[in-house]
């Protein structure tokens, strides 16, 4: 392997994690992303003595990642997270190329083990959201009701959401994608009255002057006014308002805390005494398994989802017992 790199002790106008956090940016990667980068390159830091990553290559981040897998026993996502951070910041921030050949080291990536969704029938899912109240359970009725991933339902903002068409539609999900999805008949007046009072809420804000959201890119620099108008607020805000951690002086009202949601959810299935494990992404994948159950082509299933490869969107028809591997038991057949 040969690399070139870069002293510790040479000038440089920024710090390593700075330049890590502004080539993030430039790649318009989410602000939980540059969080959990940073955190990945200062635990790799840590480990190796805080040696300089320029000081160091593939078998350094290979002890790294071994440690990960044999010491700290995590996931194979995780481990694939923590690879995933390390190649960023040499490739974009140290701009070192790590060659290989097969004599020599390659990044050690995690296989990824192949898991069904977890799944709840309908009577189910609606035995947990009567345990629920308030924001929390509109929250869950769109997770269920449009198929809304946590974040995606904790982003929404006012712009979002059309009542005449009875949709949803989701900015920047997962791969940066726009899509769209239904909106239920049944949860519209719970969000109508729900919507009337965070624009009281807004209004407040206002008065206050105060009253600004976080834009994304460059739509803060375009549309000076747009952070203001309560088109582009969050739909779930939260209780107060917090300095925006990538610009100090503004203090915005940002939204919900997505780990007040996921604890409301683990109560709520106590509660109902479902013993199935039930998280705010079962919801999503309950949504998908239904509308297998009830017609639903795959192709428009893909769409309402937003997948990018219809093999993601086949594995609910295992779930529904109608894949490749669908068979009856002997101890059935007549």
């Amino acid at each position: 392997m040969q690399m070139q790199p870069q002293s510790p002790n040479s000038p440089q106008s920024k710090k390593l994690l700075d330049q890590l956090r502004d080539a993030l940016r430039a790649k318009h990667y989410s602000y939980r992303t540059e969080k959990t980068y940073c955190d990945w390159v200062v635990r790799f830091i840590h480990f190796h003595n805080k040696r300089h990553p320029g000081e160091m290559g593939l078998p350094e981040i290979n002890a790294f990642l071994t440690h990960l897998a044999t010491q700290r026993k995590v996931a194979a996502s995780t481990q694939n997270q923590a690879l995933s951070a390390l190649l960023f910041l040499y490739r974009e921030v140290l701009q070192l190329t790590l060659d290989h050949d097969k004599n020599a080291f390659t990044p050690i990536r995690a296989k990824r083990p192949d898991r069904l969704p977890n799944v709840i029938t309908r009577e189910e899912a609606l035995k947990v959201i009567a345990k629920l109240s308030g924001v929390y359970q509109l929250m869950v009725k769109l997770l269920y009701g449009s198929g809304l991933r946590l974040m995606e339902c904790v982003r929404l903002r006012v712009k979002d959401i059309d009542f005449d068409y009875r949709t949803i539609t989701v900015r920047d999900g997962k791969g940066q994608k726009d899509r769209i999805t239904p909106l239920s008949t049944s949860a519209i007046p719970d969000l109508q009255r729900h919507l009337r009072h965070v624009k009281l809420l807004h209004e407040d804000d206002l008065e206050a002057g105060f009253g600004s959201v976080y834009l994304s890119y460059a739509l803060a620099e375009k549309y000076p006014n747009a952070a203001r108008e309560w088109i582009w607020q969050y739909i779930f805000p939260a209780a107060k308002r917090s300095i925006d951690p990538r610009a100090s002086n503004l203090e915005h009202r940002h939204h919900i805390d997505e780990s007040n949601l996921q604890k409301a959810v683990y109560q709520a299935a106590r509660k109902a005494d479902i013993q199935k494990r039930v998280s705010c992404h079962t919801f999503r994948h309950s949504f998908a398994t239904h509308l297998l159950e009830n017609g639903c082509d795959i192709r428009t299933l893909q769409e309402l989802l937003g997948h990018q490869d219809l093999n993601t969107t086949m594995i609910y028809t295992h779930v529904l017992q109608r894949g490749s591997l669908a068979v009856r038991s002997p101890l059935d057949v007549d």
